[in-house]
């Protein structure tokens, strides 16, 4: 019996977009043999609020049921909006409002795509359900002899989506295909052109999952209210008395090879990086000797605690009675926001922020006083930070025995944002939480932010960053 003929005995569902490249994991499990039919998710109502975004369902849900068409599969409709609103919207705001940054796309594909579209594709007879993502799945024994599944990076480094499934389990990675995994984006345009599908030549969706692009600030006012506060510069000076960045320098130095810390990231974006910055590399066995009480202080952000003291002065010919703040080596106040919720770490648009040289960036935002601090430059020393932390309860193992064990080290990869390179760092666990030390400093290490930790092109696991501000 061929290959093609026992794909037949499986049911595949297809969440058919409207994209590229779900028309194109269709179009190639059909050709496999598969028994494929489509299915698209309608997860975000426009009615349901005054904000519209650029990704138009309607015209999505067209152009998807087009290519089923073309491919010759069934097409079907399934309403998530109450679910996708409910677990992945209101944990956004929840989240936001707490002063930390979530990844919905992470937590659509964990808890949409993979929940409650599996199961409602399941009821319709689907064995397993697809997707276009760029990643893949191997299947290898387990070590009690069952099989477990990998999750790969897609080959296609521009496009490598295993970040947005770094949440994944076992039982949900049993059941999905990703038909596209292998291949670059430029060669399945051209399997859709050759193949005639009218998602060909359709750009890629941005902004957040089944919203599409909007303004975020905007979007969150639906539900968050703005509050003004102050925006703070931070000055170099600052650094230079603060004990929480003389003990993250002095642990960093005492962790390297020739005693010297490199505090400052070379990393501007996914394309752009600043010549790397002085240091050697890290010794795993101080790494390892670091008490859980210094590695979760060195995980901790740098305290800002500016003070601004007014004084009256007399100003024109008339001495009209004014007042002012004090100079201050540390810092100043440069003007007011609109509430902590609306911002996040190492944001560089939409400050309103002018009389600069060079690009002025969020390094810390403080949602207790409802203070947004920021500094000037890519080289800001608030910017960067070396180590982070994910709660023990909030750790996410994909495949069991790839960690350390407790109280062990390893080396491995970790990227902290999507399209981010990987990044080598030492992981470490404890019972205090998941240590990630980096070779390298690393720019807006942000709470909330999901850290994806690899090997060898496998994702192993994951979880969000903690929330370390203000605590001792």
């Amino acid at each position: 019996m061929d290959k093609q003929s026992n794909n037949s005995k499986i049911k595949v569902c297809v969440g058919l977009s409207g994209g590229v490249d779900s028309s194109v994991a269709a179009l190639l499990l059909k050709q496999q043999g598969y028994d494929v039919f489509a299915m698209f998710m309608q997860n975000w109502n426009d009615a349901e609020t005054t904000l519209h975004g650029d990704c138009e369902w309607e015209e999505d849900r067209f152009v998807a049921e087009m290519v089923a068409r073309k491919i010759g599969i069934p097409f079907y409709f399934i309403d998530l909006s109450k679910t996708y609103r409910k677990r992945v919207v209101d944990y956004m705001f929840s989240e936001y409002a707490k002063g930390r940054t979530p990844n919905p796309d992470v937590l659509c594909n964990r808890e949409i795509k993979f929940d409650a579209f599996l199961a409602a594709a399941q009821h319709l007879g689907a064995d397993m359900v697809a997707t276009g993502h760029y990643c893949r799945i191997e299947s290898v024994p387990g070590p009690d002899g069952k099989t477990t599944f990998r999750l790969l990076e897609g080959t296609d480094p521009g496009k490598d989506q295993s970040y947005f499934l770094c949440q994944l389990n076992q039982e949900q990675l049993s059941k999905a295909l990703f038909p596209i995994g292998h291949l670059l984006k430029k060669e399945v345009r051209e399997i859709a052109r050759q193949a005639d599908l009218m998602s060909a030549d359709k750009k890629d969706s941005q902004g957040i999952c089944f919203i599409g692009k909007v303004d975020l600030p905007t979007f969150l006012k639906q539900q968050l209210e703005p509050k003004e506060g102050q925006l703070i510069e931070v000055y170099d000076a600052y650094y230079a008395q603060n004990a929480q960045y003389k003990f993250m320098e002095d642990t960093m130095a005492s962790l390297s090879e020739d005693g010297k810390a490199r505090m400052i990231t070379s990393y501007i974006s996914e394309d752009k990086e600043l010549p790397a910055a002085e240091g050697s590399k890290l010794v795993p066995e101080k790494i390892a000797a670091l008490t859980d009480q210094d590695l979760r202080r060195l995980s901790r952000p740098v305290d800002y605690n500016l003070e601004f003291q007014t004084e009256t002065y007399r100003s024109g010919k008339h001495h009209v009675k004014k007042t002012r703040y004090k100079d201050n080596p540390f810092g100043r106040i440069i003007g007011t926001h609109e509430g902590c919720q609306f911002y996040t770490i190492g944001q560089r648009k939409g400050l309103g922020v002018g009389g600069h040289k060079n690009p002025v960036f969020i390094i810390e935002t403080d949602p207790v006083r409802n203070i947004v601090y920021v500094g000037e430059g890519h080289t800001h020393k608030g910017l960067s930070r070396s180590c982070l932390r994910i709660a023990p309860e909030e750790l996410h193992i994909i495949r069991k025995g790839q960690l350390p064990a407790m109280g062990g080290i390893g080396s491995y990869d970790v990227r902290i944002r999507y399209r981010q390179p990987l990044q080598k760092a030492w992981v470490l666990l404890r019972e205090s939480g998941l240590y990630v030390v980096f070779e390298a400093p690393q720019r807006g290490i942000t709470p909330g932010q999901f850290a994806a930790i690899y090997k060898e092109g496998e994702v192993i696991a994951s979880g969000p960053i903690s929330d370390e501000r203000n605590k001792e």
